[in-house]
């Protein structure tokens, strides 16, 4: 999957985008991660929304 993701940025458009990691408490207690790659005008909207 990360070669797939690596791929598809180099095509041009890869500088305009950030891969975004999130750790997210989940009801049981635990923390587990949410991750997605985002425009990097919507960064920290993203953070805000999630």
């Amino acid at each position: 999957m990360a070669k797939k993701t690596v791929a598809s940025l180099q095509t041009g458009g890869g500088k305009e985008h950030t891969k975004v990691i999130k750790m997210v408490k989940t009801d049981k207690g635990s923390y587990s991660f949410r991750e997605e790659i985002v425009h990097n005008d919507n960064v920290k909207s993203w953070f805000d929304k999630n």
